[in-house]
C-alpha cells in the first residue's frame, strides 16, 4: 500500500494544466521549471506524510510564485522549508507572506511534524497563475477574471477529487479565503466533495493587513482545528 506522502508526489509528477486561459494569463508548474523543486517536494512528503493516515484538508486558493511555485510544497516559502522543516533549498531563497503566518500558526499548534500528521493543505488549482502586466508577471488567483474561473473550473473539480482519493476526511474541510469559500461551495453544490466548510481569514491577508490582530487569528485556526 502506498503511503499519503507517496500518493501526493504521484499527484504532483502528473499535474498539467492543457485547458484554456484567458488572454493575459499562464500557468506556471514549478515540478516542471526547476530540478530541485522534485527534490524537496519529495523530501517534505517522505518526511511528513511517511504513513496512510488520513488527514483533514485544509484549501486555499492557488499557489504563489514565492511559494509552492517554488517549493512545490503549498504555503512554504524556501525559508520556512529550511527553518520549520529541516529542508534546504539550494537554488532559490524566497519570502511568501502567507508562509510567515502559516507557520507562526503550525508553531503554536506544536510544530510542523505534529500539524502535517493530521492536516493536508493544497489547492482547488494546484499551480501557479500569473497575469502578465506592463510591469512583469503578478500573481492572480483562479477567481480574479470570470472567464478564467470558467475556464479552469473543470480542472479544480477534478483536482479536487483526486486530493480527496488521496485519504482525506472530507466530513469538514478548512476554506482558507472568504472569496475563495464562495467559488468553492459552489462546486461543492455541484459535486458534493464536502459535508461542510469551515472558512478562515486567508493567511496573506492576516499577515499584510491584520498583523497587530495575528494572535487572534492563531488562536481561531488553532480553535477551529479542534472543534
Amino acid at each position: 500500500m502506498k503511503t499519503f506522502g507517496e500518493k501526493v508526489v504521484e499527484f504532483n509528477l502528473h499535474l498539467k494544466y492543457t485547458g484554456p486561459l484567458p488572454e493575459g494569463f499562464e500557468v506556471m508548474n514549478p515540478f516542471l521549471d526547476n530540478p530541485e523543486t522534485l527534490t524537496v517536494m519529495k523530501q517534505f512528503y517522505d518526511k511528513f506524510y511517511g504513513d496512510t493516515g488520513s488527514r483533514k484538508f485544509l484549501i486555499g486558493i492557488n499557489p504563489s510564485r514565492h511559494g509552492a511555485g517554488v517549493t512545490g510544497v503549498p504555503f512554504t516559502d524556501t525559508k520556512r522549508l529550511d527553518s520549520a522543516c529541516a529542508i534546504s533549498m539550494r537554488s532559490a531563497r524566497t519570502h511568501e507572506v502567507s508562509s510567515v503566518f502559516l507557520y507562526d500558526m503550525i508553531e503554536e499548534y506544536g510544530g510542523a511534524e505534529k500539524f502535517y500528521s493530521k492536516f493536508y493543505i493544497n489547492s482547488p488549482f494546484p499551480l501557479a497563475i500569473v497575469r502578465n502586466t506592463r510591469n512583469g508577471q503578478l500573481n492572480a488567483n483562479y477567481y480574479d477574471d470570470r472567464r478564467l474561473f470558467e475556464m479552469v473550473k473543470p480542472f479544480m473539480t477534478e483536482s479536487l477529487k483526486k486530493h480527496i482519493s488521496l485519504g482525506l476526511d472530507t466530513s469538514n474541510v478548512f476554506v482558507l479565503g472568504k472569496k475563495n469559500a464562495e467559488f468553492l461551495k459552489k462546486i461543492n453544490q455541484e459535486e458534493k466533495l464536502f459535508g461542510s466548510m469551515t472558512v478562515l481569514e486567508h493567511p496573506r491577508y492576516i499577515q499584510q493587513y491584520k498583523s497587530k490582530e495575528k494572535q487572534h487569528f492563531i488562536d481561531k485556526y488553532i480553535l477551529a482545528f479542534e472543534n
